[in-house]
């Protein structure tokens, strides 16, 4: 190993943290500085196997920014391992437009992983990674030929330790032996606002060890250690996860505020001139030698060589297996829809039961789907038949057990749609939704096709009482932006819902779906319901003379807007709005024919919370909806109690006319 170099590369990263964040008045400097000898190991002496000309190398080492709010830890080392980021983005850290962000964005940042920030997050996305290496691992190296062998690190914090969710997620890692992740663990004791003992008191390394990780204490500052650490751990194909915990000094090199709290943000910055100096940076800002980048150049070459020899690799295999090589581009057929097998007229089920049925057909027509439960696959209906359960003894399962984990399911499942070779879906009660709401959120954001199947979705649950009965869960769904949330009808419906989940690939899709069973809504043709779900909405009933009324429904809520048509006679129209986000994205001409809005007299109609309809009923149209939490009683009679009939329907139209 080349001390004096990566000495030098170390030094030259801290220069380059102190420089953006002193620019900007703003970030974090107290990991980049804290753990800049890491980062010289990880990019500069073999820790990380990658190729940054080939920046999504199938076959690469991952690396996930947990303690996101680090970044320009990672944005220094991307710089001078020769990413496609260039100084001028490093100086513009933070500003409008820039590909340095104030916390790291998947697919805003080349050699960025995922979008990190929330604390704990990464930890769970780094989870799901190395259980997708697994699966590929698994599911495509044969005796000739190792095509992923990959290992995925995630260097985090105290801040991400103390959150649930990175909890859930290490425990699942432990148990399901998931041997090729690597933590890294910035043991600085320090947290944001004070010392680390004042909010914990944890021996960490008994901690991992009892989570079946390999554990082992280093000086984060020593690059021998570090070095051996690494190499250690991904030597050690021993089924179990490792953890380095690295003892590291928070902000070294700014004399001031090393080691406190205070090192933490961007409280160092002003001593900037003074830290250069004690560095023994030249005066010159944003400064990387020659000699730096030449070694890391040398570094990418050896890079991309092992690229050009895996891709060699990868050729003959592909030749020798053109099944699995047409499996491993995770195409979803054009024509799936057509693929899910047509219900019976008269189908009274629950859309859980249906959605059980498709999702056979799904998991058929789509091979790189795998499917996971928060304990609960006898409730939620999407256990893959005949696919297996992921685990040490079968790597290769389609069915996830995540244990009562939802938060560490979301991000898990971020995870692996991260990774981008198969598609995950994750499945829970839709009251818990919330507990899982931060994954879901980033999910959105970072534009993840992951796929919720949530059941028990209204006061209909009944029995379990109102804190089972996810009244307000949809609407506060409906509000994270780019997320598509679906509340099929019935079957025809449901099906068109797994279509439209598995189709999307730029963000994320919530299926709501009953417990009760509901009627199927036979007037209308199948391709019609499967198509309106695809739209977002569509006429379900059509009226009959001039359009006086449009009532609109969702979900279980629709057949009593059709019974409620049927009382009131002509001119009513019954309009199915499955998906707000699907059908806000049709044309206008399409939305216009629709739902006309020269006819404002209208109704909706949905076994929960108003708050989201008030752009559909506008100021003169009336909701029947439950802004209050429900009852313990048989669910139907808590729909009928709660005004979920075709009568009161009826009732609150008729005052419209």
């Amino acid at each position: 190993m080349q001390t004096e170099i990566l000495s030098q590369a170390a030094t030259q990263a801290r220069g380059l943290a102190i420089d953006a964040i002193h620019a900007c008045s703003s970030g974090h400097l107290g990991l980049p500085l804290g753990c800049a000898e890491i980062g010289a190991v990880l990019y500069g002496a073999g820790g990380l196997r990658y190729n940054p000309a080939a920046p999504k190398w199938l076959n690469r080492d991952r690396f996930v920014l947990s303690a996101g709010h680090g970044s320009m830890f990672l944005y220094s080392w991307l710089h001078i391992a020769g990413y496609d980021l260039s100084l001028d983005e490093v100086k513009n850290f933070r500003q409008l437009g820039s590909e340095t962000p104030g916390h790291p964005e998947f697919g805003d940042t080349v050699g960025v992983e995922a979008t990190t920030g929330p604390l704990g997050q990464g930890i769970g996305n780094a989870v799901g990674y190395a259980l997708s290496a697994k699966r590929a691992a698994a599911k495509f190296n044969t005796a000739e030929h190792t095509i992923f062998d990959q290992h995925v690190f995630a260097l985090h914090g105290d801040g991400c330790l103390q959150e649930g969710v990175a909890k859930e997620a290490i425990a699942f890692a432990g148990h399901n032996k998931l041997d090729n992740l690597i933590l890294i663990y910035d043991s600085n004791d320090v947290t944001l606002d004070a010392m680390a003992d004042r909010t914990q008191s944890e021996d960490a390394a008994a901690y991992f060890t009892s989570q079946g990780f390999d554990t082992v204490i280093i000086d984060g500052h020593d690059f021998a250690a570090i070095e051996g650490a690494i190499a250690q751990a991904k030597g050690n194909d021993n089924g179990k996860p490792k953890v380095i915990i690295a003892k590291t000094t928070i902000g070294k090199g700014i004399a001031e505020v090393e080691g406190t709290s205070a090192g933490h943000g961007e409280g160092g910055a002003k001593f900037a001139a003074s830290a250069r100096k004690g560095l023994g940076l030249p005066e010159e800002t944003f400064y990387v030698s020659d000699a730096v980048r030449a070694h890391f150049a040398a570094v990418a070459q050896a890079g991309a060589s092992a690229y050009k020899e895996w891709e060699a690799v990868f050729a003959a295999w592909s030749a020798a297996n053109p099944a699995l090589a047409s499996e491993l581009k995770g195409e979803v057929p054009s024509d799936l829809i057509e693929q899910i097998p047509e219900f019976e007229a008269g189908t009274k089920a629950a859309t859980r039961a249906s959605g059980g049925t498709i999702m056979q057909a799904v998991a058929k027509a789509v091979p790189n789907l795998i499917s996971g439960s928060a304990d609960l696959y006898g409730s939620t209906k999407n256990y893959i038949k005949d696919g297996g359960d992921f685990g040490p003894e079968n790597f290769d399962g389609r069915n996830i057990w995540f244990g009562i984990r939802e938060h560490g399911m979301g991000a898990i499942c971020n995870g692996i749609a991260y990774d981008g070779i198969f598609k995950a879906s994750g499945a829970t009660f839709l009251v818990f939704a919330d507990y899982m709401r931060g994954s879901i959120r980033l999910a959105s954001l970072a534009k993840l096709p992951v796929t919720y199947i949530f059941t028990h979705d209204s006061v209909g649950v009944g029995e379990d009482g109102p804190t089972h009965q996810p009244v307000e869960t949809v609407s506060g769904l409906r509000v994270i932006p780019n997320l598509d949330v679906i509340r099929p009808a019935d079957a025809e419906e449901t099906a068109g819902a797994f279509a439209a989940a598995m189709e999307r690939a730029d963000g994320p899709t919530a299926l709501i779906l009953t417990r009760q069973n509901i009627p199927a809504q036979d007037s209308l043709s199948i391709s019609a319901r499967r198509q309106g779900v695809l739209n977002g909405g569509y006429i379900a009933k059509k009226e009959s003379g001039d359009l006086k009324l449009i009532l609109m429904a969702t979900g279980s809520e629709l057949q009593h807007a059709m019974g409620a048509a049927e009382q009131l006679g002509e001119g009513v129209r019954v309009v199915s709005l499955p998906c707000f986000e699907r059908f806000e994205r049709q044309s206008d001409e399409y939305i216009e024919s629709v739902l006309p809005s020269n006819c404002t007299a209208r109704v909706a109609v949905e076994a929960g919370v108003s708050s989201t309809w008030g752009k559909y009923v506008g100021f003169t149209g009336k909701t029947v909806c439950i802004d209050r939490f429900g009852i313990s009683a048989p669910g139907d009679t808590v729909m009928a109690q709660l005004g979920m009939t075709a009568d009161n329907v009826a009732a609150v139209a008729k005052e419209l006319l």
